[in-house]
């Protein structure tokens, strides 16, 4: 029976096919197979690859300056480490501080600043009334989550091919002075796998001058700054070179981490701002810190120094046969259906997938059945409201490469068995 054109087939016809479908289901059901494509982690291999790390420390605990990295003090970081961040954020080190293990703590932190104390001259957020942030969706299901539990309400806006719907992000930000940020993930985003254009990223440092709001804040997690796969993955613009041309800087602020280039929870993380704001964190992260790790500081400084792009082309060697077999499994198995789309990413750790509205809860719901964990339905919306029911994430950094193939087999299953069983309850 074939299986294109579903919409055109008849009832009977359409029986036959949900029947066939459900009985290749059945077979993978009988594996009691546990797979789980949620997880947007690092595999141990990856981890692997850092093994060596704490050799680089070897009793020396003197950072180049002569500072004693066991003691406190050091609120901006090791100058090793802010030149590491340079090395991966692209961006001057006087411009970065290095700090702890979590770039999200970092944006927590700097909402929570912005929120109570202000980032700049201005009084905190919450003195102003309701506070909107804009939030491109399909997008990062731990930037919504942080916002909302502050009670900072996320405005949705389309995210395209080079990055979100920018004439409504604009539009947004003329016409309402509590559209306070905006949340980007700009290079392989999550869960899409895009990178902005330079049109976009160039738009993006004008906001300030547009909106209504004086105290408005790019929030700009470059999470996969330096996580190509492909040699051919796009560059994205500097966001730090743009806001300097347009007088904006101070209202960027922009992160990054190593936490899924050494160790994930282990790592250094960064965030950059222009001269004021920087000084406005570094005085506010000193009231909760005498300092971060600066033995961890220094042992990825030594350890990733001038080789970070060397160090990530393993990453890639590991994944890119995991990112294959994904769109390997969607072409032969959706491909020419007209039933899903998919993002085709040359770097990150997502691939995003569409099915027909309506069905992205039933698919991941009767995957479940086969063995196969999915990243929620709506997990990257806010407040996991996904009003078309389409998106599904996939992660397959973390499964092996053996298991991929019967969870990929599981889950285009399960996109054809409820595109079918709902094109056969519409012919009845």
């Amino acid at each position: 029976m074939p299986e294109q054109n579903w919409t055109s087939q008849n009832s009977a016809e359409l029986k036959s096919l949900v029947d066939k479908l459900t009985g290749e289901l059945d077979l993978y059901r009988a594996n009691k197979l546990s797979l789980n494509l949620s997880r947007g982690k690092p595999a141990s291999e990856q981890l692997d690859l850092s093994d060596a790390m704490d050799l680089s420390i070897a009793g020396n605990f003197k950072a180049a300056d002569g500072t004693d990295t066991r003691n406190y003090g050091g609120m901006r970081g090791l100058p090793e480490a802010r030149a590491l961040g340079e090395e991966i954020m692209g961006l001057p080190a006087e411009h970065i501080i290095a700090a702890g293990n979590s770039s999200l703590s970092l944006m927590y932190f700097c909402v929570q600043t912005a929120l109570y104390q202000g980032l700049f001259d201005q009084s905190g957020w919450q003195t102003q009334g309701k506070v909107r942030m804009l939030a491109p969706c399909p997008g990062y299901d731990r930037h919504f989550a942080l916002a909302e539990e502050m009670g900072i309400e996320l405005v949705v806006v389309d995210m395209q091919e080079d990055g979100p719907d920018m004439a409504a992000v604009e539009a947004a930000v003329r016409a309402d002075a509590s559209v306070k940020g905006i949340w980007c993930v700009p290079r392989f985003s999550n869960p899409t796998g895009c990178v902005y254009s330079s049109e976009t990223v160039n738009r993006i440092a004008t906001l300030p001058t547009l909106a209504a709001a004086d105290d408005f804040v790019v929030m700009w997690d470059n999470a996969y700054a330096v996580h190509d796969i492909y040699a051919d993955a796009p560059e994205l613009a500097s966001l730090h070179k743009a806001a300097l041309k347009a007088g904006t800087d101070n209202h960027m602020v922009q992160f990054a981490s190593t936490s899924k280039v050494t160790f994930a929870g282990a790592g250094v993380s960064f965030v950059s701002s222009g001269a004021a704001t920087l000084e406005k964190i570094e005085r506010a992260l000193g009231f909760m810190t005498i300092g971060a790790d600066k033995i961890n500081q220094l042992r990825h400084a030594r350890f990733l120094g001038g080789r970070v792009r060397a160090h990530m082309q393993q990453h890639a060697d590991i994944l890119r046969p995991k990112f294959e077999q994904v769109q390997s499994s969607l072409h032969q198995e959706l491909g020419g259906l007209g039933i899903a789309t998919w993002t085709e990413p040359k770097g990150g750790y997502f691939v995003s997938l569409d099915v027909q509205p309506g069905l992205a809860q039933d698919v991941i719901a009767m995957a479940a059945t086969a063995g196969l964990t999915l990243t929620p339905a709506g997990a990257t919306f806010p407040s996991g409201m996904d009003t078309q029911n389409s998106n599904i994430r996939i992660a397959p950094t973390f499964a092996s490469l053996e298991e991929l193939a019967p969870a990929m087999g599981i889950l285009t299953l399960c996109v054809k068995l409820c595109t079918a069983l709902k094109a056969y309850q519409a012919a009845q």
